[in-house]
């Protein structure tokens, strides 16, 4: 009796375990996975923050870095430092500006350890906020109406992606990192980026670098969207490290570090030759639009980023990015216009009674009488006018 009460209590917990643990390990996969903890919210709001103050000194770094650009045009008689080599490297006020810029990526950095890297890149719509008020303060840049309004549609199209940004993929170590870096549709996609990278460095640049903002910001956003991956593998060495598990040991610590290093020294160089050429209220908005598609792009090979997400969410996003896109084509495509609200055309309604309305028709279109004797008086010959018609109405 007691072997088959035994084997009763045996079959009676086979069955509750075959019953009640399998569901729930279901349930961790499919549900737990997707809701938020309290370190998750933490993390968000730390990372958030990193982001608002990365931008804010990113930004202030442009205008100073600018400034020390436009000293050493002034000391060598406006030759430009696109076309003498490095000369802006003995400028103080240039290093000033490096140094906002350092200390703002170093918060960037931080950012994306605590939080995804969808959140954190749309935030840098900040940084074109930033620098297109100090510009037209510091720089005497002018931005006309359109390139404001182009500006808070930046804001607007980044608090959407904000918003509806994908959650990424979780990697707590530097083996899960490792195994994704690994998938050949990642691999296809960086070997694809850095053929386009190095085409651009070798062949456009040299020819059409100082007359296309584009050009230079293209290898910008490129290396840019591997500095963001890189960051996040140092990122989460260092995390690993921190709670007692040495990652300064293992290779990929380093191969993650060198290519931070080495994209940021690259598209450093290209960014100052951008800014040394044109104007900094466009150089800035288009190193945002394309900075941000690539790290999207790269990042959703890498850690799958929309694969969890619903399409209302994905829909949302990519609108968010659009309106971003749009706001950066007004910016750029009227940069140069005199656009201001006074000389906005304006509709005036004018009470003129028919009877004393009197038209002429000059070559098939209508003129006022008074505007009709003016361009006769002022450019107008005799020979060139076809047809004069006066209507009374």
């Amino acid at each position: 009796m007691r072997k088959c009460s035994g084997l009763s209590s045996n079959f009676v917990y086979t069955m509750s375990y075959n019953n009640t643990t399998q569901p729930s390990i279901l349930n961790v996969t499919e549900e737990t996975l997707h809701q938020v903890s309290e370190a998750d919210i933490y993390g968000f709001w730390i990372g958030f923050s990193l982001a608002i103050f990365s931008n804010a000194f990113t930004g202030s770094s442009y205008i100073v870095k600018k400034l020390g650009l436009n000293r050493v045009a002034k000391k060598q008689e406006g030759v430009l430092p696109d076309h003498d080599g490095y000369g802006y490297l003995k400028e103080w006020l240039w290093w000033v500006g490096m140094s906002l810029m350092i200390f703002g990526e170093i918060l960037n950095f931080l950012a994306y350890i605590f939080a995804p890297a969808t959140l954190v890149t749309p935030l840098g719509a900040l940084s074109v906020i930033v620098t297109a008020v100090m510009s037209s303060i510091f720089l005497k840049e002018r931005l006309n109406i359109i390139g404001k309004v182009s500006c808070g549609l930046c804001v607007i199209g980044s608090t959407v992606m904000v918003v509806h940004s994908p959650q990424e993929t979780q990697v707590h170590s530097m083996d899960e990192m490792l195994e994704k870096v690994q998938e050949p549709i990642f691999i296809v996609y960086c070997l694809t980026l850095l053929g386009v990278a190095l085409v651009f460095i070798i062949i456009l640049a040299p020819k059409y670098g100082g007359k296309y903002v584009l050009v230079y910001q293209a290898i910008c956003g490129i290396l840019g969207s591997f500095t963001v991956m890189g960051s996040k593998g140092t990122g989460i060495a260092i995390s690993q490290t921190v709670k007692g598990d040495q990652q300064f040991t293992n290779w990929f610590t380093y191969v993650n570090l060198a290519i931070v290093i080495a994209c940021i020294l690259v598209e450093l160089n290209f960014l100052n030759r951008s800014l040394a050429k044109f104007n900094t209220a466009v150089v800035i908005p288009i190193n945002y639009v394309l900075f941000t598609s690539f790290v999207v792009s790269l990042s959703a090979v890498l850690f799958k980023d929309f694969f969890y997400m619903n399409w209302k969410d994905i829909v949302s996003f990519f609108l968010g990015f659009i309106i971003v896109v749009g706001g950066i084509f007004l910016l750029n495509s009227f940069k140069d216009m005199d656009i201001t609200m006074k000389n906005l055309p304006k509709a005036h309604k004018k009470e003129i009674e028919k009877d004393e309305t009197i038209n002429i028709l000059v070559n098939g279109n209508i003129k006022n009488t008074n505007d009709t004797y003016r361009k006769l008086d002022n450019s107008q010959s005799i020979a060139s006018i076809d047809q004069i018609v006066f209507e009374t109405k």
